[in-house]
Parts: structure tokens; sequence; C-alpha cells
């Protein structure tokens, strides 16, 4: 009869702890999110949070996280603002991932005057820190609400801070510089930010490079000559690695990694 030995019994129960830890985790998000049933008074909703953690050791960050995750997804945009500043006004989870969420949340609430309130504080003091998720933000919310000179502003701000603006930046701006009669400065927009040649997308679990055809062609994923197998990421060469990594804006992990000191933001 084969037995275990002490490494297989080892790994089993880390496996099994860390398996147990993620369904507390979770438990207590669910638990969290049951705010969503309260009133929009803030007092009512901080005290609820507050008994949440009363009696943890540690402030249960994982579970907020994955609470605001939760909420996110159901688009409850009030509760994510009250237990974003909850959470900071306990001195926690100041991250880049944090405020960009509480941003975010503020434009769909259609708190239009605190967005950018918190904008303008964050691009103050992370000024060259700055990721490109917060810039692409606003001007998605000024292109929305047609305040092209805010627009602009921005876009100016990236360009002077040498932040590569994605393509969807690119069409706002070439639409809005159509659409005012500044062609100029749209043939000089398009001169300066051609359409790639080559995205990233995901196929299958696997991340591959793809070729960007004109409108007219079919786009397929590149692939290796005399055989059938996509190109995979390891066979990019480098400087296409260099010039995705200037384009691509940060992964949320990232974001949520990145941590901020205090905005005095309540």
């Amino acid at each position: 009869m084969w037995c275990q030995g002490p490494e297989a019994k080892i790994s089993s129960c880390v496996e099994n702890s860390q398996e147990n830890r993620n369904r507390f985790q979770v438990s207590k998000a669910c638990r969290m999110c049951e705010v969503k049933g309260l009133s929009n008074v803030k007092e009512e909703v901080y005290g609820a949070l507050d008994s949440f953690v009363a009696w943890e050791l540690e402030f249960p960050l994982i579970a907020v996280k994955k609470a605001l995750k939760t909420l996110e997804d159901e688009k409850e945009w009030k509760r994510i603002i009250q237990v974003i500043k909850w959470m900071f006004n306990k001195g926690q989870g100041k991250t880049m991932g944090s405020y960009y969420t509480l941003l975010n949340a503020l434009i769909e609430d259609g708190r239009v005057e605190e967005a950018e309130e918190l904008y303008g504080k964050i691009f103050s003091r992370y000024l060259e820190g700055l990721p490109r998720t917060f810039f692409m933000r606003m001007i998605s919310l000024y292109y929305r609400l047609e305040s092209y000179q805010k627009m602009f502003e921005i876009f100016a701000d990236m360009e002077e801070l040498g932040v590569r603006p994605d393509g969807s930046i690119i069409r706002m701006l070439g639409e809005v510089f159509q659409k005012l009669g500044m062609l100029d400065k749209y043939v000089k927009l398009k001169k300066k930010y051609p359409p790639p040649k080559w995205e990233y997308r995901h196929i299958k679990g696997k991340r591959i490079r793809v070729k960007v055809y004109p409108k007219d062609e079919i786009e397929e994923p590149m692939r290796n000559p005399g055989t059938d197998e996509v190109e995979e990421e390891e066979n990019m060469d480098v400087d296409s690695e260099l010039e995705e990594a200037a384009s691509a804006g940060l992964d949320r992990n990232v974001l949520d990694e990145a941590a901020c000191g205090d905005l005095e933001f309540v």
C-alpha cells in the first residue's frame, strides 16, 4: 500500500490551510456586502462595517478588497464609495488600485466634482508616477460630458509627462478634433500616434501577439512558418516587447500593490 511521505503530507496540509483561509476570506467578504441593505446614512454604514472588524486582530484587508470587487460587479457605486472612505479612515488600503476604484465609483455615481477633486489631489501628489489608467478615466469622462477643453488639458499633461496614450484615447481625441474642425491637429495626432501593427490578446489561456489588419482585411494570429501553432509570447522579439510595454497600462494587481500616502480625502 502506498503511503504519503512527510513532504507530501506537509504540502497537503499547506494546500488545505490555504483553501480554508480563502473560504474564510470569502465568507467575511460576503458578510461585508450585507451593507447593501442599509440606508445611505453614513453613520449607519460605518457602524455596520465597524462591527465586522471589531474582533479582528488585524484589519481584514483581503476580505474588504473581495467585498469591493463584488460591489463593483454589482454596480453598487454608493456602497463602494462608503466602504473605501471608511477603509481610508481606518488608515488602511491606500493603494493606487483603491484610489482608482474610488475615482471610478464617483464618476459612475455622477459625483463629477468629487471625482475631479480626488483626481487633482492624486495627480499633484504622484505627478510622475500616476498610472495611465487615471488619465484614461478622466479623458473618457470629459469626452462623454463634451468638456473638450478639460479633455485636452489631461492629454497635454500625459504628453508632458511622457505617458503614451492608448488607441481608445487617440480615437476619442481624433473624433473631437474632427468634430471641432481642428483638422491640422487631427493630422498631427495621427502622424505622431499611428495605429499599432501588433496587439496582444488572450486566446485559449495564452497571451499571443496578433497582427492588426485594416478594417477590410481579416485579423489572424501570427503563426510560426511551416506550422499551425500560434506564436506565443516567449517567441516575441525584444523590440516588440518594449514597444508593447511602453504602450500598455498597468495591471490592476500592480495598482493594488502600489501603496500611497495620505491624501486627506474623506
